[in-house]
């Protein structure tokens, strides 16, 4: 069966080879849409969503560096949003693409704040998804208590267990085969078992940064948020959620002239983006074009950031059959 996506390499200008799922039409009118993962995850998590969308636009799912099919860093130091901002922006050099919507789950939505903040302009129209410029201390330790020292489960059927015990308290709806097919988006595959799908590198630098806080929160991102502020902006909100709180998402609410938000019942962090409020927010903040409110001080700042050049365009690869899986 051929798969609904073509396989994208490219190489980041500090020389990671990278992966995305390209899906839909090249040349289809509407703005292209890229979505970003989070923390541990990949573009497997988007594999449905983006189907759906590709039915009228070119969708584009990365594997962020040290996570599926990308390459892994040397140093746990490497894994930050900023870099991995970069990386976006390789991808889009990569790809010929000056603008796109982006979706951005958890750590992906950080990633489009700080694209926002950096280069306005590339940003068509955005959805975070569970996240926003404040992220609550406990969340944040709990994903610490597991990213990178997780055992990695002995079959199929554990995984999909394991993933219910850690989580059926915020998604109690789910079923055993709902958690199923969860776990075989959470997990990577290897001789027909599960594998851990990112650089477990990845969760050090998560409890570093815990560890140099002293126990406060991260500094919050209200200046880089307030930069999508000119860009239509959907959020999508777990009800169960300890990552993005109410408080949180009143305020953005209140700082945002065009901000939309919906609440996903009986999920925690993150909403699957398959739940029906989930996809009838999502087509009808695609479907037609967001319009997008002018601002001279979002064109202003572009001006700026144009005029700051971080990277060189990045290089579109040919696929190698031996890429780290």
């Amino acid at each position: 069966m051929t798969a609904p996506y073509r396989e994208f390499f490219y190489t980041s200008q500090d020389g990671l080879r990278l992966f995305a799922r390209d899906y839909g039409p090249r040349g289809a009118k509407p703005t292209p849409v890229i979505c970003l993962p989070g923390l541990t995850r990949n573009s497997k998590d988007f594999e449905d969503l983006a189907t759906r969308l590709s039915a009228s636009r070119r969708v584009i799912c990365p594997d962020l560096r040290g996570r599926g099919r990308s390459q892994y860093c040397e140093s746990w130091a490497e894994y930050t949003p900023q870099n991995e901002m970069l990386d976006v922006f390789d991808l889009m050099g990569a790809l010929g693409l000056h603008q796109a919507s982006f979706i951005g789950t958890s750590r992906g939505g950080i990633v489009t704040m700080l694209m926002a903040a950096q280069r306005p302009n590339a940003i068509r129209s955005a959805v975070l998804v569970d996240i926003g410029p404040e992220v609550t201390l406990d969340g944040l330790k709990r994903i610490a208590g597991y990213a990178g020292v997780m055992e990695t489960p002995a079959s199929w059927t554990e995984a999909a267990f394991k993933l219910r015990m850690m989580n059926e308290r915020a998604f109690p709806t789910l079923s055993g085969d709902d958690w199923y097919v969860q776990a075989r988006r959470t997990f990577g595959e290897k001789d027909g078992l599960p594998k851990l799908d990112y650089d477990p590198k990845i969760g050090t630098g998560l409890r570093k940064s815990l560890d140099a806080a002293n126990g406060s929160a991260p500094p919050s991102m209200w200046a880089q948020f307030k930069a999508l502020g000119h860009v239509p902006l959907l959020a999508i909100h777990g009800e169960n959620s300890d990552i993005l709180s109410v408080e949180t998402l009143r305020r953005m609410g209140k700082e945002h002239p065009n901000f939309q938000s919906v609440t996903v019942k009986d999920r925690g962090h993150v909403p699957f983006l398959d739940e029906p409020e989930a996809l009838a927010a999502l087509d009808a903040f695609f479907a037609p074009e967001p319009i997008v409110k002018s601002s001279s001080r979002a064109a202003s700042s572009s001006r700026r950031a144009g005029t700051r050049t971080a990277r060189q365009p990045a290089r579109e690869q040919d696929p190698d059959p031996s890429e780290r899986a």
